[in-house]
């Protein structure tokens, strides 16, 4: 390790766990106050040092008893929104990435299904490594048909990696042009062999879009001959697994959602645990949905989302 790498740590050893003031450290390793704390600011955003409060906000904890009374949850956790919304995803991933590598080590085989988005890619950079022979990991639907991180392809692929795990893919768009090229698709057997294993899924993790342009469906996924505000007229509120959600829950009348490769939504409900690691105030409405629907029995959110899902009437 470099002597430069090799002082910072030094710095952090004695700031975080000797409790040495930055005077302290400058005076016990030769150099100016200046530098510890430039040595120190830079440990924590490189992520050599990483800060866990061991106690939880009372405030999340209330969300959470709340969330899991109204909508019937097996587990709910909430964090705290931060001030820069932009960090929502980085927030509500650290928190998933814990939830499911506890998961895992008590459970390390079956199947595991992933969708896509930015929210998982964050997860992922917070799950813990291991060697699961007996594990496998699968996409839950297409993707997009070139490369990026929040791909379906990716997230997928580096879970398995992390988790020394098997990996399979659903290897097609998440869209057909028509639902009978879509029929025609899946009646291959390949596919039909890939669906029987996305169905047997003991675990998945998932995230929810809006129709916002904050939406990475609405931005790089939807179609050009599908307008968003066709899907809202239809009484969309966003999307689980591509395929557009009304307020209960419920996939409205519209042709995209039979153009969808993905897991359908009915069978989506028959799979023990499905996590929705979703946040964002704006997301509200998709996730309250999603619960209503039945769609999700864990929910991973923020503090305002939270609250705002909770308020969120559904439709008659």
């Amino acid at each position: 390790m470099p002597e430069e790498s090799q002082t910072q740590v030094r710095a952090a050893w004695l700031y975080y766990l000797e409790g040495l003031t930055q005077a302290e450290i400058a005076d016990r390793l030769k150099m100016t106050r200046l530098r510890v704390n430039r040595l120190l600011v830079e440990a924590r955003s490189s992520g050599l040092v990483n800060i866990t409060i061991n106690s939880r906000l009372e405030s999340c904890v209330r969300l959470e008893r709340a969330l899991m009374a109204q909508f019937g949850l097996k587990d709910a956790i909430v964090v705290p929104s931060p001030a820069d919304p932009g960090q929502i995803a980085a927030q509500i991933g650290k928190a998933a990435g814990d939830f499911i590598s506890r998961i895992i080590e008590e459970k390390p085989s079956g199947i595991f299904g992933v969708g896509w988005g930015g929210t998982l890619r964050e997860t992922i950079r917070h799950v813990r490594a291991g060697q699961y022979r007996e594990l496998a990991v699968t996409s839950m639907m297409g993707g997009l048909t070139y490369g990026i991180e929040i791909n379906t392809f990716e997230i997928a692929s580096h879970l398995a990696r992390l988790w020394q795990a098997e990996c399979h893919y659903l290897a097609a768009p998440i869209y057909a042009g028509t639902p009978q090229s879509r029929d025609t698709i899946l009646a291959q057997d390949v596919f039909e062999a890939a669906f029987d294993r996305i169905r047997a899924t003991d675990v998945a993790i998932l995230s929810a879009g809006d129709l916002s342009e904050r939406s990475l469906l609405v931005r790089y996924g939807l179609p050009g001959d599908v307008r968003v505000a066709e899907l809202a007229e239809a009484g969309a509120v966003g999307d689980m697994l591509g395929q557009f959600i009304d307020r209960n829950g419920q996939a409205i009348a519209h042709p995209i959602n039979r153009r969808a490769i993905a897991l359908p939504l009915d069978a989506l409900r028959r799979i023990p645990t499905v996590i929705l690691a979703s946040g964002g105030a704006y997301k509200a409405e998709v996730i309250a949905a999603t619960l209503r629907g039945k769609l999700a029995s864990v929910l991973i959110t923020d503090e305002d989302a939270a609250a705002a899902v909770l308020e969120s009437p559904a439709s008659a």
